[in-house]
């Protein structure tokens, strides 16, 4: 058994080697939330979130002000007596706070930098990795899409080359309006027939907009096309899935079971984009990505751009849980950050090969705190985190 001594949250912001955009933003650092707890027994772990207001409504100062306000005081003295009962725990509060929060108010990304420490602190404490329970018998091998930013003319196709040298086999691109058209053409020129590209719009078209675009950039191969329309608009999602034929992915429409209920419903998707930091930690993701495979949803597993090596540890652990896995998205590392406080270093390699990782307690990552700490905002202690 260990009991919670105390938190300490911090506000960070990780440095991009260049800056990173889309139709809905324009970052150049990740703008996280890290989350230290320490238990009784001077175990320590750590939980990462990038709140995204375009996503879930929530921003790193909201979540900051949420956790050590709200969330983590509550927690203090808790006791855990085994894995399983942390489990258990994260499974019936399902990304969200059990109550302390109004169910309906934007949390799943400060509930994922809680579920994360959790599991990893108490992890450690118990020597067990975390949802060791929850893994498949037989991991399938896969390979990490590249990811292509809302540039245009020579960068992208600088970067685009770079990735098609590095054996990338697929690849999405974020675009905006209809005039990307040309931009999809340009790249499948350069990349030729055998890379398989997809678009991402981040919410940008209009549903007559979408209809056009896609029509045209289905002659260029394009069959798979990611939040085209506003994230509440499903009656219009829908109408593409009926009319278009290609697959529709959501991302920003999912954020928590009620989301996903919905979209299941109203037939609104083809597809879901399961990132851990939106849906509300590692347990509530694996809940979301079983049930969207369960409604006969093809299962993206994605990231919040600008993740350090901490929530790509946890994705790893997600894959290891669910399948099958249409597209997997992750493991930047240092191909985009300029440093990333935890080790060891997880980044994809040639050809989108993920990277090997270890049977370790909790996360199995180390975050150093030397590191963390030339990226901190703003901090806060929360009980007594030293023993």
């Amino acid at each position: 058994m260990a009991r919670i001594s105390g938190f300490e949250v911090f506000a960070v912001d990780l440095p991009f080697k260049a800056s990173f955009k889309h139709s809905a933003a324009e970052r150049t650092t990740s703008s996280s939330v890290f989350l230290k707890c320490t238990t009784d027994s001077g175990d320590t772990g750590f939980g990462e979130c990038l709140p995204r207001e375009y996503v879930t409504g929530e921003t790193q100062e909201g979540v900051f002000s949420a956790l050590s306000g709200e969330i983590l005081p509550r927690l203090v003295g808790k006791e855990f007596q085994s894995m399983l009962e942390l489990r258990d725990f994260l499974w019936d509060c399902d990304g969200k706070t059990p109550g302390w929060i109004d169910r309906n108010s934007p949390q799943t990304a400060a509930w994922c930098s809680l579920d994360l420490a959790l599991l990893d602190a108490f992890g450690r404490h118990f020597g067990a990795r975390a949802l060791e329970s929850e893994r498949l018998a037989k991991v399938p091998d896969f390979h990490y899409s590249g990811a292509l930013s809302a540039d245009k003319g020579f960068m992208l196709a600088k970067s685009a080359l770079k990735q098609r040298l590095f054996g990338i086999a697929q690849i999405k691109l974020k675009v905006s309006g209809a005039g990307d058209i040309g931009v999809v053409k340009s790249l499948r020129r350069l990349l030729g027939r055998g890379i398989e590209l997809r678009v991402d719009a981040n919410m940008a078209w209009s549903y007559d907009e979408a209809v056009e675009t896609i029509e045209k950039m289905a002659e260029c191969g394009v069959w798979s096309y990611e939040q085209p329309l506003a994230a509440d608009d499903l009656d219009g999602l829908a109408r593409l899935v009926g009319q278009t034929g290609v697959g529709i992915m959501v991302d920003e429409s999912l954020t928590d079971g009620e989301s996903l209920k919905q979209l299941v419903e109203r037939r609104a998707c083809t597809g879901v984009n399961v990132r851990i930091s939106k849906c509300g930690g590692l347990v509530a993701s694996i809940k979301r990505a079983r049930e969207a495979l369960g409604a006969g949803l093809e299962l993206q597993l994605g990231c919040q751009v600008g993740e350090s090596s901490l929530l790509s540890a946890a994705q790893l652990i997600l894959a290891t849980c669910v399948a099958p896995v249409r597209y997997f998205e992750g493991c930047f590392g240092l191909h985009l950050l300029r440093e990333d406080p935890s080790t060891p270093l997880l980044q994809f390699g040639y050809g989108g090969r993920p990277p090997k990782t270890e049977a370790r307690p909790g996360l199995g990552i180390q975050v150093d705190e030397t590191v963390l700490s030339r990226w901190v905002k703003r901090s806060a202690t929360i009980g007594s985190p030293t023993v």
